[in-house]
């Protein structure tokens, strides 16, 4: 897939976001980004792209409970290390966390959150989800609205089963 757009206006759930690719990154990691964010933005609808969090990481995609000044949500978009996915696991049992691969086996983000997940007690879920190589042409339509859901794409849950 050759896209030569550097800025995606994107709409999903009556709400719009921008998302400007950058020089280094791949279209896929952007699709990602946004995949993330019009999943999730039903049952987080104060959703961010890039946001700063006060940790060592910078989240994908975020939402924050302003209140407690916490992560509620955390997504990952792409290739994740496995000391990143252990700190995530571990730092942040409440946070429902979920990780995307773009047209990747999701054993690869499997193994190190389930190895994460047996030393700490988690309250929130886990998900891992793979977006199909042709996501991009099949979830958005030409004016940028976004159409997907989680029966779509491949997709598990690790831990609790509330959101």
């Amino acid at each position: 897939m050759r896209h030569l757009r550097r800025k995606l206006t994107l709409r999903a759930h009556s709400e719009q976001i921008v998302l400007v690719k950058r020089k280094q990154e791949r279209i896929e990691h952007v699709w990602m980004k946004a995949f993330l964010w019009a999943l999730y933005l039903p049952d987080y609808p104060d959703l961010d792209v890039e946001v700063n969090v006060d940790d060592k990481y910078k989240p994908d995609v975020v939402a924050v409970d302003r209140r407690r000044g916490r992560p509620q949500f955390w997504g990952e978009a792409g290739a994740v290390g496995p000391d990143k996915t252990e700190h995530l696991v571990t730092a942040y049992p409440d946070t429902h966390l979920a990780f995307s691969k773009w047209d990747r086996s999701l054993d690869a983000v499997q193994d190190p959150v389930e190895r994460a997940v047996r030393t700490t007690e988690r309250a929130a879920p886990i998900d891992l989800f793979r977006i199909p190589p042709d996501g991009a042409e099949r979830f958005v339509d030409a004016k940028g609205r976004m159409a997907v859901s989680c029966d779509e794409l491949t997709w598990m849950r690790i831990g609790s089963t509330g959101a």
